[in-house]
């Protein structure tokens, strides 16, 4: 109700731990036209009455997509993955806002109720729609990929995440397959020949054209030559169909290489060129949480990647971070939604990192702290004391005759918080 502007329809939505209908009067105080509701309810406005608030939701997003589908030309890509969806997304938007006007999903709206939200915001202007699909349970994406019916999609990488909701890393894959459920027979079908389970996926492919790519083999899409400039930011030749290009990203890390792979492939598949592909991959921006650098005074370099974490994506930064020369310090905090597994998972990051010589390693939460124990760090259960161990170790550091850089890398699911770390980092002061 906070965000409700003039002569907009309020849909009450109910969950488990919350009913719209209960705001229904707000709604129409803060300028509601009408209700679209599932109980008739006292208030004096025009009521739309359903079975199921969030069906209706979802086909009125579909009902518009298809419209501006058949009347403007809309060209719609879809996307999902275990790591990497958000960074895909915003190359993808990135490269089409070289030939046109793109709608891309904002944040973190990507699930049933983010993905129809979205697809509202489409207009006659926009000529492309990049719309980000995840989930935490079975059926999810099935749901919202035939809402959205792209005309190409992706299956980025597969890789322990959400397990809590899916059980196994199978159980992974065949929620992401999902995504191939929606496509049209005779639409494109994009995977990463380093990551996927096309013997799951084959009865979804039979009638799809499937393009490939891959950051580690020969495929529709590969890279060669890949090296890291003194920042860390990766540059390769890309080949493609159309071509090869040389390509200087503006993302950090060698793990963007597949992501800006996987945007390629997509995006030719709506009609970029391999020109429109390279000024997009090296424009696009970072995504706020995901592998920002900083550097808040002379000699200390920091790593914000704290927007979530999964096995790859903690292996992908701690790769990253000991790319750079000096003292490399690695701050963790839990990964989330990893059920049985998740001590596995935790000891296997550990191990990773006991490989790359990191200088500390410090760790936050419960889960976390056989990471620490395996490569002799430290590890707390409350934020406040290890930000003042950080300090107090940058002192020492900083105070040396011959101080070496510091990059401190601070990683960890959302529910740590751990921008409350990089937060304290950006504030420190000798």
């Amino acid at each position: 109700t906070r965000n409700i502007a003039a002569q907009t329809l309020f849909v009450a939505l109910k969950g488990e731990r919350f009913d719209a209908h209960d705001f229904c009067q707000t709604a129409k105080d803060n300028g509601a036209a009408a209700l679209l509701v599932s109980r008739h309810l006292p208030v004096e406005l025009p009521q739309i009455l359903v079975k199921d608030t969030r069906i209706a939701l979802g086909l009125l997003g579909a009902w518009l997509k298809a419209q501006l589908t058949q009347q403007c030309g809309l060209q719609t890509l879809a996307l999902t993955g275990s790591c990497g969806k958000t960074t895909v997304k915003e190359m993808c938007a990135a490269i089409l806002a070289t030939k046109g006007k793109v709608l891309a999903t904002a944040g973190n709206f990507n699930n049933d109720i983010g993905a129809p939200l979205t697809l509202l915001r489409l207009t006659p202007e926009y000529q492309y729609a990049v719309i980000e699909l995840g989930a935490n349970h079975l059926g999810e994406i099935s749901y919202t990929t035939n809402l959205v019916k792209p005309d190409v999609a992706l299956i980025n990488n597969l890789a322990a995440a959400h397990l809590e909701g899916f059980g196994s890393l199978k159980g992974v894959a065949k929620a992401k397959g999902e995504i191939f459920e929606g496509l049209a027979k005779g639409a494109t079908a994009v995977i990463n020949l380093a990551s996927n389970d096309r013997e799951l996926w084959a009865p979804l492919l039979a009638d799809k054209n499937v393009i490939t790519f891959s950051s580690e083999e020969q495929a529709d899409f590969f890279a060669s030559d890949i090296e890291l400039d003194s920042d860390g930011y990766p540059h390769f030749e890309l080949h493609s169909p159309q071509g090869s290009v040389a390509i200087h990203l503006s993302q950090l890390g060698l793990h963007n290489v597949s992501n800006a792979l996987a945007a390629a492939a997509l995006t030719s598949v709506l009609g970029a060129t391999l020109a429109e592909i390279k000024q997009g991959l090296e424009t696009a921006t970072n995504v706020k949480g995901r592998v920002a650098v900083s550097q808040p005074m002379v000699g200390l370099r920091v790593i914000d990647d704290t927007y979530n974490a999964s096995v790859a994506s903690v292996k992908a930064a701690i790769d990253l971070l000991a790319s750079y020369q000096g003292q490399r310090w690695f701050i963790l905090g839990d990964m989330a939604e990893l059920g049985e597994e998740s001590e596995n998972l935790h000891r296997e990051v550990g191990l990773y990192a006991q490989t790359k010589g990191l200088d500390k390693v410090m760790t936050f939460g419960k889960a976390s702290a056989v990471v620490s124990e395996l490569n002799h760090g430290q590890h707390f259960a409350d934020k406040q004391p290890l930000i003042a161990m950080v300090n107090e170790l940058l002192n020492d550091q900083i105070n040396q005759q011959n101080p070496l850089e510091v990059t401190v890398l601070v990683k960890g699911a959302r529910s740590s918080r751990m921008e409350e770390v990089v937060a304290a980092l950006q504030e420190y002061k000798q």
